[in-house]
Parts: C-alpha cells; structure tokens; sequence
C-alpha cells in the first residue's frame, strides 16, 4: 500500500541533491492547468530612477503587462517496471539509489529547460544578450569585469558555466592563489568569481557561461508537485510506478541575465 509513497519520496530526495535551480530561479508558481501567461515589466532607464515629486505633481509610472505568448509547459516521465520478485526478495535500499537517479535525471532535464528559456527566450522576442570576449577563444579577467560592470543596474550574483570555461576561470591566475585556492583543494569549495555563485552545468552551450540576478532573472512555473501512478499486472506478477513532472519556465526581466561567449 505505502509503495507509491515510498517511489515519490525517494525520487524527491535525488531531485533535492541534484537540483540547483533554486539557485537561478526567482520565483516558483504552481497552477492548475496548462495554459499560464507571465507578466513583465521593461523599464526605460528613466524608469529605473526614482526621481523628486513636488506637491500635486504627476507621480512617474511603472507599467506591467500580460505577455503575448503562453508559457510552454513540458511533461516528463519514467515508467519503472519491477517483477514480484526483485520487489520482495531485494532490500529497499538499492530500490532506493535508482529512485534517487531518476529524481537527479530530472533535475538535470529541468535545468536544461531552463538554461534554454534564459539562451533564446520564453517566446516572447527576449533572448539573452549575448557578449563576446575580447579575444575569441581566451577568457581574460578582464572579460568577467567588464561582464560583471555591465549588469548595472541588476547584480551579476549567479554564474552558470559549461565544464571548459569553469576550467579556464579555475586556471585563472586571480583564482590560483594559496588564499583562494585552500578551500577548493581542502573542501572542493570552488572559488567565486566577483563575489557571484558559480555553478557547473554541460547543459550550458559549448564556450559560453550564462551571468544572472538571481532575484530577477528567472521564474518556474509547474503543475504541481511530482506526480506517481501505481498498478499491478497481475498476470504477468509485474508491478509499474509511472512519475512524472510538468513545468516550464518564464523570464522576468530581460537585462537580468547575459551570456559571455569565449
């Protein structure tokens, strides 16, 4: 009787450890359907100034609106099939590691989705802008400053990196000092670029990394929470445990989040 259960909460605890998108998601909004429309806000850089009021006077307006196209919503599953036997005979435990993998799988296929929203958009003509390095194929410290300069006025307070260009900022001379380097070779702690969190992802495009607000960049919308359907073949003594999960993702505010491309 507990055996859904037991598949759903094993399969959260591999999505909880391998999942990092609360780390670049602004805002998380659960519906009950499969049509959502976010709303956004694209503030003139007069806008972005709170200016003096005098008595009576006009006060400035900041105007949000409906966006034209809906969020995609993309459900996603896995059918795990167990004969009678390998349920009864086999201790829960290894059960447990390849419900925890398929939580992870999904995790990483919801980052990937994400990483795409942030790359070309939601639908809505709001893709990342894109800077290119001042030397194609280098990555220079200098590259992250003028990166990290052109956030103002949002905070460049997330980096997400594909594996080669994590390695060329490790490599970096700035990062290669006994001060930076003892916690990444004591604790595996990885240095943080500008005082940004650094995260490493393949789902990242090939010689890019992606800077992030995280507090505006970013929001998730999902139908709910990991879903597990449960049944019986009886004539075959197998028994099937379907999970699935349908999200989608938005971006709030287009200068909130950049690409860099080595």
């Amino acid at each position: 009787v507990l055996f859904p259960e037991y598949v759903s909460r094993a399969v959260k605890q591999g999505l909880e450890q391998a999942d990092i998108l609360p780390g670049i998601v602004a805002s998380t909004t659960v519906i009950n359907g499969l049509d959502y429309r976010s709303i956004s806000s694209i503030p003139a850089e007069e806008d972005k100034e709170i200016k003096v009021v005098k008595e009576g006077a006009f006060i400035p307006e900041t105007n949000i609106r409906s966006k034209e196209n809906l969020v995609k919503l993309k459900k996603r599953g896995r059918s795990l099939v167990a004969s009678y036997e390998a349920i009864r005979f086999q201790r829960l435990d290894l059960f447990t590691v390849t419900l925890r993998q398929i939580g992870a799988y999904i995790a990483r296929t919801l980052l990937k989705d994400a990483i795409g929203v942030i790359e070309n958009g939601d639908g809505n003509d709001n893709a990342a802008e894109v800077v290119n390095c001042a030397q194609n194929g280098t990555l220079a410290y200098s590259d992250l400053v003028s990166f990290w300069n052109g956030f103002d006025p949002y905070e460049l307070n997330t980096i997400i990196a594909d594996p080669a260009v994590m390695a060329q900022m490790l490599n970096m001379e700035q990062f290669r000092d006994a001060a930076a380097g003892l916690n990444f070779h004591g604790k595996g702690e990885m240095i943080t670029p500008l005082g940004a969190k650094l995260l490493k992802s393949a789902a990242v495009g090939e010689g890019t990394l992606i800077g992030l607000d995280k507090s505006a960049a970013l929001e998730m919308v999902r139908t709910g929470d990991i879903m597990t359907e449960y049944d019986k073949l009886i004539d075959r003594q197998l028994e099937r445990a379907v999970i699935s999960c349908t999200a989608g993702f938005a971006k709030i505010f287009d200068g909130a989040s950049k690409v860099l491309a080595v």
